[in-house]
């Protein structure tokens, strides 16, 4: 029996790779909901295509035994974060990502997905591709110039570009 997603995502989120992760679960049987880390589901593209999340990030916390994997679908994540870290549902987001990285869950994740994992300090000792303006801000675990990275139960793409390199490999895992 396939195994299902939790996806995470921003606003605005990368639409590209958004549709890439459920694209991809959809066509393989592997089921999934997105949250919108935002306090609605209304949430758009970074180009500013409007779409509607599943369910809010808050409805996550507590439910990781829900899911088999946690993806983070990234798009503006840094200037959003920095901009409202201090809102409930950046603070969910981070308490998600610890919750299901300690239950050993499959972590996917792009662009600033390893920032965020290093935010939410599960990076430790991993090799991570993140995006090139983020990889300076991770110290714990090792980010890399190389487009993808496997790590484990740690699947990172550097970015949207980068997702195929480590689509096959997520899917077979949620598959098994």
């Amino acid at each position: 029996m396939a195994k299902k997603a939790a996806v995470l995502a921003l606003n605005p989120v990368n639409g590209s790779g958004l549709f890439q992760y459920l694209e991809a679960f959809y066509e393989n049987g592997i089921g999934y909901r997105v949250f919108a880390v935002a306090e609605t589901t209304d949430i758009s593209t970074n180009s500013g295509i409007a779409l509607k999340a599943d369910d809010t990030v808050a409805n996550l916390v507590g439910k990781e035994n829900d899911y088999d994997a946690l993806v983070f679908a990234c798009g503006d994540a840094i200037p959003v974060f920095s901009n409202n870290a201090d809102k409930q549902y950046n603070r969910d987001m981070l308490s998600v990502i610890g919750a299901f990285a300690k239950a050993s869950k499959i972590m996917v994740g792009h662009c600033a997905a390893a920032l965020m994992y290093e935010m939410a300090g599960v990076s430790e000792g991993r090799k991570l591709a993140v995006h090139p303006l983020a990889k300076g801000a991770i110290s714990k675990g090792e980010a890399t110039d190389t487009p993808a990275e496997v790590d484990g139960n740690f699947y990172t793409a550097r970015t949207e570009n980068s997702i195929p390199a480590i689509i096959g490999q997520v899917v077979e895992a949620l598959k098994d």
